[in-house]
């Protein structure tokens, strides 16, 4: 699929002090792409939409740039040790995203240009942690190969984790664009996963976003490449054929693990769940949406900030753990399973 261009690009001044902030003007400039200025990268006016649907719309054809203030790691497990952001939300239209909550009614593409700072940071943790190793998540809040053609900051994020004897790395992406990726000297420190679902997931809900066909072909290329690979298989969905539409997605990509041989492979498993504001902002962008949100079949959760999330209940979860479990172990005998959740 093409890559993303934005329709119009917000600056904070600071982000002109950096680099990579005066790399990404002067390109918006050539292309003739509006620019303005705004204060600050978490208050951004003038995006055009007088709908909630306009309004998400025009906010996913937003860049905005800036600097990241806050360089203390939060805790991402059960995916990593700790997380750190290159930029916050994606292109995508994913209707389920679970960054509803978060991002709120911010869903604009924010990459932050300070990389080497947030870098710094990052190490820092590695040497407090030295001699365990610490393993970070760098796609909790975006998804940093969406962008990467603008900003080639996980290529330098890539490398530096090639450095690191006591860090490493992990990536999830929907996207494709991997080819300035595969030359790095990431000496296998850096875990790239691939998040895939069922056919009908991905056409119902995953606008935006490549084909499990694309998907596939880059991850082809990253196992080539002799990184560590894995799959995210989420949000798993309980619908009438949903264990139909599931083995065929295992059984495609079993087909697929034939002539690629990764040298390793993972699975992270992760049911649908939802909160009470990312429904209503859901509700509000996808007045159609076919997601299943109703909260008296699922059971309240709550989270470790404080907001209650409805995930199915437990009967219904055991049954999804182990129908996976079952798939997996016969399809993939030599994979693991990371987590479910």
């Amino acid at each position: 699929m093409d890559l993303f261009i934005p329709s119009r690009v917000f600056f904070e001044p600071g982000a002109l002090e950096y680099p990579l902030g005066r790399q990404l003007y002067d390109l918006m400039e050539s292309k003739g792409i509006p620019i303005r200025i705004t204060p600050s990268h978490n208050r951004v006016l003038g995006i055009p939409g007088d709908t909630p649907q306009i309004a998400y719309r025009e906010a996913k054809r937003t860049l905005v740039v800036g600097v990241k203030k806050t360089l203390k790691l939060n805790t991402c497990r059960p995916s990593a040790d700790y997380e750190f952001a290159l930029g916050t939300s994606c292109p995508g239209g994913c209707q389920y995203c679970y960054l509803a909550t978060t991002l709120g009614r911010k869903p604009y593409i924010r990459i932050y240009v300070n990389v080497d700072e947030i870098l710094a940071a990052v190490e820092a943790y590695i040497e407090k942690h030295h001699p365990d190793i610490t393993h970070f998540e760098a796609a909790s809040t975006s998804d940093p190969l969406a962008v990467e053609h603008l900003t080639g900051s996980l290529q330098k994020t890539i490398a530096f984790f090639g450095r690191q004897e006591y860090g490493r790395l992990r990536v999830v992406s929907k996207f494709a664009n991997v080819d300035d990726l595969l030359d790095l000297n990431h000496r296998g420190h850096t875990k790239f996963r691939f998040s895939i679902n069922s056919a009908f997931a991905i056409n119902t809900f995953e606008a935006k976003t490549p084909s499990l066909t694309e998907r596939l072909g880059a991850a082809g290329k990253m196992a080539a490449a002799g990184y560590p690979l894995g799959f995210i298989i989420a949000p798993l969905f309980l619908y009438e054929d949903w264990q139909a539409d599931y083995r065929q997605l295992l059984e495609d990509l079993a087909a697929w693990i034939q002539p690629h041989q990764p040298s390793s492979l993972s699975f992270e498993l992760i049911s649908h769940r939802f909160t009470a504001r990312a429904k209503k902002i859901i509700l509000e962008r996808f007045p159609q949406t076919k997601l299943k949100m109703e909260e008296g079949s699922r059971k309240l959760k709550w989270g470790k900030y404080g907001y209650g999330k409805y995930v199915y209940p437990p009967d219904q979860l055991e049954t999804l753990k182990n129908w996976f479990t079952q798939e997996i172990n016969r399809l993939f005998p030599k994979a693991e399973i990371e987590y479910f959740t």
